[in-house]
């Protein structure tokens, strides 16, 4: 006798991880600055009626440029000792290569880091097309760490940030 779900496949929620980046910054009148606040990455998921269920964790609020050691470890770790096997992470362009380095001795998860080169909260962003790049990817690509940017999905290792045009290629 044949289980009632044999043969379809079980949904599993996808973990979202932020660290920070351009994608959550805001503009604060008092200082005359961009900073990160608080991560805008679920209500960007809700606006888009994303029905596949996922789970956000905001991990870091920093810019990429400032990212430590220690914190591409806390990452790193996160992911290692995540339940779930498919993880969006949103981060900071600048360094978002970097990161992808430190996760690929993980073998056994499918990792997609996105961000945007202008913040989410403005009008002409890249910000919802890259976290639903990076949303679909996660659910179909097979494991390993990828970087969704700019209408492209790269392998983690074969990627470097255009800082003059920018944009990411493959290397």
């Amino acid at each position: 006798m044949q289980e009632p779900n044999a043969g379809i496949a079980v949904e599993q929620p996808i973990l979202v991880l932020t660290t920070g980046g351009t994608i959550d910054k805001q503009y604060f009148d008092a200082t005359s600055q961009y900073q990160i606040s608080d991560s805008f990455v679920p209500r960007l998921l809700g606006l888009a009626r994303v029905t596949h269920s996922f789970v956000c964790r905001e991990l870091l609020h920093k810019d990429s440029l400032d990212l430590t050691d220690a914190d591409r470890a806390l990452i790193v770790d996160s992911v290692r000792n995540s339940e779930y096997s498919r993880i969006v992470i949103t981060h900071g362009t600048d360094t978002m290569t970097q990161t992808a380095q430190a996760l690929l001795g993980i073998r056994d998860k499918t990792m997609v880091l996105t961000g945007a080169l202008a913040p989410a909260r403005f009008n002409e962003t890249d910000a919802p097309f890259n976290l639903g790049m990076a949303f679909a990817a996660a659910q179909v690509a097979p494991p390993g760490v990828y970087i969704a940017m700019n209408g492209t999905v790269f392998r983690g290792d074969r990627v470097v940030k255009d800082r003059a045009n920018q944009r990411f290629i493959g290397s």
